[in-house]
Parts: C-alpha cells; sequence; structure tokens
C-alpha cells in the first residue's frame, strides 16, 4: 500500500471513521432531491422541504465547526441546500406564492 493512501485510510476523516460514512451516506437526499426534479410541484411538500433547508444549514455550519473540519460533510449539505432550495422554489411556484394574485394584478 502507498504511504499517501495508508494516511488516508488511518487520518481522523478517513474510511475508518463516521466523518467520512455519514457524508456519504447523506448524499443520498441529494440523490433523492435530483430525481424529484421530475416530478410535479404538487407532488412536493412544503413542509418536508423546508425542514431539509434548515436541516441542510445546520449541518453545514457543524461540518465547519467539528475539529477536523469534515470538508466532506460540508460539500454534501451544501448540495443538499442547493437541491432543496431549488425544490421550495418549484413548490413555491406551483402554488402561486412567488407570482402575483390575479385580484392584485388587475387592480394595478
Amino acid at each position: 500500500m502507498s504511504s499517501s493512501f495508508r494516511a488516508f485510510l488511518n487520518s481522523p476523516v478517513g474510511p475508518k471513521t463516521t466523518h467520512f460514512w455519514g457524508p456519504v451516506a447523506n448524499w443520498g437526499f441529494v440523490a433523492a432531491g435530483l430525481a424529484d426534479m421530475k416530478k410535479p410541484p404538487e407532488m412536493i411538500s412544503g413542509n418536508m422541504t423546508a425542514v431539509m433547508c434548515v436541516y441542510s444549514a445546520l449541518f453545514m455550519r457543524f461540518a465547519w465547526m467539528v475539529k477536523p473540519r469534515n470538508y466532506l460533510l460540508l460539500a454534501c449539505h451544501a448540495s443538499n441546500e442547493a437541491v432543496q432550495l431549488c425544490q421550495l422554489s418549484r413548490w413555491a411556484k406551483g402554488n402561486g406564492y412567488l407570482s402575483e394574485k390575479k385580484g392584485e394584478a388587475s387592480s394595478k
């Protein structure tokens, strides 16, 4: 085994730790969000998507503050935050929250 691979294997954020496997498992959230992009906005849960946004924001901060810094977890949750914000905007547009109401548009 090369010394650099051995160093990675035994590092505090290597594959023998939860600092590695936690983010790997969390990439499933990103994959699920990307797969849901093909679904109609009526299928999106606004509450759950908002919760996922808060969850990812909190864990981005955790990944930055924990010692040693967990860049893999930070990247995972930053990606999930982007996907969930996109989903939240699709949900809001689909439910008319991001457009003028018909009554307001005609009165102007």
